[in-house]
């Protein structure tokens, strides 16, 4: 007698069950969909991780930063260690500074609308006067700082990046016939050269021949 095909719902499920139907693309989808998930939370893990270690600020370089300046960079020996977070406080500094001389006139002029015009731009003057001078007194604190230094052993002359008033870095070209000791008080300076100073933090720089040329000693009087 022949097998007859039941399609009633009842007996389509009893075949399901008992496994006369092997292919579920419904249960393919779910795996497929679970394994994608795991993808992304891992993926978003790691953008959370990088982009909180990002936002901190570092002292010295950050993981596997050091080796991709090594690698881009031919010639570096030296890194200034705290070379980011200086960049980092002089942005923030220039930043309330701008903020300070274009909205401190317009909020004390608005806040405060009984008091005098003159003691109105005193104040609005006072305001911009000690945002500007604390930037000044930061770049000054911090503009001998070598944040990067290339040289080629044997070579007469050097190369440095320092940073300007606009926290960018500029190159310069110092001959090591021009160095000369720091004879000032002023804090943080190794040397000068071409009139102006120079420091280079001693404990990080690892190459000692280098180190020598840059720390000359005064003459004996």
């Amino acid at each position: 007698m022949a097998h007859l095909l039941c399609t009633h719902p009842i007996c389509y499920h009893h075949h399901c069950r008992s496994g006369a139907w092997q292919h579920t693309p419904g249960l393919e989808t779910n795996l497929n969909s679970a394994a994608g998930l795991t993808i992304l939370q891992k993926r978003w893990a790691s953008k959370s991780s990088t982009a909180e270690d990002d936002s901190k600020i570092s002292i010295g370089p950050r993981r596997g930063e050091e080796a991709r300046d090594d690698d881009d960079d031919t010639g570096v020996v030296y890194y200034g260690p705290i070379s980011s977070t200086i960049k980092k406080v002089k942005l923030l500094s220039l930043s309330t500074c701008c903020l300070s001389v274009s909205l401190g006139p317009v909020i004390t002029f608005m806040t405060s609308p009984g008091l005098n015009v003159i003691l109105k731009g005193a104040v609005a003057s006072t305001v911009i006067f000690f945002s500007a001078s604390t930037t000044a007194a930061l770049h000054w604190f911090v503009s001998p700082y070598i944040h990067k230094l290339r040289w080629q052993p044997g070579s007469d002359t050097f190369e440095v990046e320092m940073m300007s008033w606009l926290a960018t870095y500029i190159p310069k070209t110092i001959k090591f016939s021009d160095i000369k000791p720091a004879e000032t008080q002023r804090p943080f300076v190794t040397f000068k050269a071409n009139r102006n100073f120079y420091f280079v933090d001693a404990e990080h720089c690892h190459n000692k021949a280098l180190l020598a040329k840059l720390t000359p000693q005064k003459a004996a009087k």
